[in-house]
């Protein structure tokens, strides 16, 4: 019953995604008449009043009375509508959370989630994983369990009521019963501040059911999860045969109670697993859940190299897709193939213009539709959502990689404010994370974690790789004349300013094992960010890095 219901379930996304690739090749009028219903709509709101939106009746109107700026600009009508005067900012939505950002770069931002978001986002996330399951496995489509970590969608609440938190908890929460039951990880996961006792739950949580898709926005996240099985995996095998949750864990009282009689012994899957463990020495993903049968959802893009060359270890060779360009403001794009971070706008949800990334300093940038698009081109994201968020300059800078008819794919590249410029190199992340990328897979060295930053010298100065003790053993010489080669190629100003001696070699500062963990629970501290969501950046441009870091010693080629 449960398998017919889910294929019944399923045929109406099916058909979805076809209209949708239908409609990818009228880009220009799928977005018009999307911006304008939406503009219509909330022509009576207060920021609707205030930027004419009644008087708007074309593209160029909206570009006309609406600029391009950042939160702060909405951030007036956000607190009207926290304090409960919805109208600031959306008409005649409720308002059923603020979505949390993740804090990754500043203090965090109050996204207001309305029921037409929650569709928005839900339906592309729908399309995402049918296509997703539909491309490895077409019969394991029956509702099998799917493992992700959500945080604490009810963190604290505005005046008015409204609760803040993590989104991916929250949309869990309000799944459709039939999909719900597929997230086998409890939502109380996200409210367990205990970092060994959330991911012991989780895990605790998925033992003994037959897992198809593993997915977090980090894969540092599936580390986490693979490694906890392993160290304790004694104590998790003993919890699946009593049927019990480990009493040691530090557990709030609630929490705990609320878990109770959640699990039901089951002796015969604890045994087969003991054996398993006690022949390999180990158990991992890959031992419980073969990667014939499971599929592995994540970012693949930006600094998360490092992370994704650990997950054939402890997962296999699971198939591996990206999830696209997403954050607390809404799904942008969905990656629908393997080994690609591009992915094909969502037009039905959002609209989007693109500024050239030349064009990012000027008083009046050019913007363009994404029917306007040039393969190779790269431009800064800008926004327009249903849920108030107007011409939005997020700052993320994307790439045209492609088309799906006449709609860009578009992969992203990086905050657009992660630059460092000591001499006029202009050293983007991106640079940083190509040249890694294609270093470590030539050079034998391959750092768990790392950041570049500029070092200040008044003889020279120059840029260091971040590594911690462990990983600076072996080819770190050799590794960093390649990488500096490399970051070169990448960047013409940063090979000029090499070669003219205005800045140094590139060295390796090496700091204490651990310290990369402690810096980053210091950033999410200071930002109150959701460790699932947190995306340690691999450019930091603050030129005095280094004496925060308690480096132990300096590497040289």
């Amino acid at each position: 019953m449960l398998v017919r219901a889910a294929r019944v379930a399923v045929l109406p996304m099916h058909a979805r995604i076809r209209r949708f690739l239908r409609s990818c090749d009228h880009p220009e009028r799928v977005q018009t008449e999307l911006l304008l219903n939406l503009v219509r709509r909330q022509a009576g709101t207060a920021f609707g009043r205030d930027h004419g939106f009644s008087d708007i009746r074309t593209v160029a109107d909206f570009r006309r009375q609406v600029p391009v700026a950042p939160y702060e600009r909405l951030a007036p009508y956000i607190e009207r509508v926290k304090a409960g005067d919805t109208n600031a900012l959306l008409a005649d939505d409720t308002v059923r959370l603020f979505a949390l950002t993740s804090g990754t770069t500043a203090a965090r931002k109050f996204i207001p989630i309305t029921d037409r978001y929650l569709a928005d986002y839900k339906r592309a996330w729908g399309m995402w994983g049918l296509r997703a399951y539909r491309d490895h496995r077409p019969r394991d489509l029956a509702l099998r369990p799917i493992i992700q970590m959500g945080g604490d969608p009810d963190e604290f609440r505005t005046a008015s009521g409204i609760p803040c938190g993590n989104l991916s908890g929250y949309t869990a929460l309000v799944q459709r019963r039939i999909a719900r039951r597929q997230y086998v990880v409890p939502p109380q996961c996200g409210k367990i501040a205990d970092p060994l006792a959330r991911y012991y739950v989780a895990v605790r949580a998925a033992l003994g059911k037959p897992v198809s898709l593993f997915t977090a926005a980090n894969p540092s996240t599936l580390l986490t999860i693979a490694r906890t099985l392993d160290t304790q995996r004694e104590k998790l095998l003993k919890d699946l045969h009593d049927g019990t949750l480990n009493a040691d864990l530090n557990l709030p009282a609630d929490i705990r109670l609320s878990l109770a009689g959640r699990w039901k012994p089951d002796p015969s899957a604890a045994r087969v697993l003991s054996a398993t463990a006690e022949k390999l020495g180990r158990l991992y993903p890959r031992d419980v859940w073969p990667d014939d049968t499971t599929l592995v959802g994540t970012w693949t893009g930006g600094s998360m190299g490092p992370y994704l060359r650990q997950l054939p270890k402890f997962f296999g060779d699971v198939p591996v897709r990206d999830l696209g360009l997403i954050a607390s403001e809404g799904r942008f794009t969905m990656p629908f193939a393997d080994g690609t971070t591009s992915g094909v706008l969502d037009i039905w949800s959002h609209y989007f213009e693109f500024i050239p990334e030349s064009e990012i300093d000027s008083a009046q940038p050019v913007a363009l539709g994404a029917h306007e698009l040039t393969l190779g081109g790269s431009y800064y994201l800008v926004p327009t959502t249903a849920a108030g968020l107007y011409r939005y300059h997020i700052s993320d800078l994307v790439r045209v990689t492609g088309f799906v008819g006449r709609t860009p794919l578009v992969e992203f590249l990086g905050k657009g404010h992660r630059f460092s410029n000591l001499t006029g190199e202009k050293l983007s992340e991106h640079h940083v994370t190509q040249a890694m990328e294609q270093t470590a897979a030539t050079a034998g060295f391959h750092p768990t974690a790392y950041a570049v930053a500029p070092v200040w010298d008044d003889a020279k100065p120059f840029y260091a790789v971040f590594v911690e003790e462990p990983d600076a053993i072996g080819n770190v010489g050799p590794f960093l004349s390649a990488f500096d080669a490399e970051l070169q190629k990448q960047n013409s100003e940063y090979e000029a300013k090499r070669q003219g001696g205005r800045l140094g070699m590139l060295k390796a500062a090496v700091i204490p094992a651990g310290r990369w963990a402690a810096w980053d629970a210091e950033r999410l501290a200071k930002s109150g960010g959701s460790p699932e969501q947190y995306k340690r950046p691999a450019l930091v441009g603050d030129v005095g890095f280094a004496d925060t870091m308690g480096v132990v010693r300096w590497v040289t080629p």
